[in-house]
């Protein structure tokens, strides 16, 4: 059962990375390994905006889609994703932003477990190095996107 916390300070206001963090049809664009994405709903209930989306992702000839469930709790600024279906038995994967000045800290944890055994053997040596490089991924993209902004 892969699991891991990455924390970044990244200089951006915190609505410009939840918003980016939201934008999931962007995935592809910025995001390793992220072969496509999809949104099919999108829905505000009193103080949550909830998501239902499909990621793909994959290298070579692995990729695989897993719908997942997403929930920003506005008050707490703070985004929750579980899995709905596709190839993990559960996910939970928590963002957690607190503005700082003029930057913003963004705490990304993520635990799941394949369905598959053997592959969780695999992704559990490799795991952390993967959610660093996603975690990079969206720093680098927020940098990208807002480095004019920050003035």
């Amino acid at each position: 059962m892969p699991q891991a916390l990455v924390k970044k300070n990244i200089y951006c206001s915190k609505e410009k990375l939840i918003d980016l963090v939201l934008d999931i049809e962007k995935y592809p664009e910025f995001i390793p390994y992220c072969l496509s994405s999809k949104i099919y709903e999108k829905k505000k209930q009193g103080d949550t905006i909830k998501i239902i989306a499909d990621l793909t992702i994959g290298k070579g000839i692995f990729k695989d889609t897993y719908k997942s469930d997403v929930k920003y709790h506005i008050k707490q600024s703070s985004i929750n994703v579980t899995n709905i279906d596709g190839p993990l038995k559960y996910l939970q994967n928590n963002w957690n932003f607190v503005e700082k000045g003029k930057s913003t800290e963004v705490s990304f944890k993520v635990d799941f477990e394949l369905k598959n055994k053997f592959l969780n053997l695999l992704m559990d040596r490799s795991f952390e190095y993967g959610l660093n490089k996603i975690a990079d991924a969206f720093q680098k993209r927020a940098e990208e996107l807002f480095a004019d902004t920050q003035n």
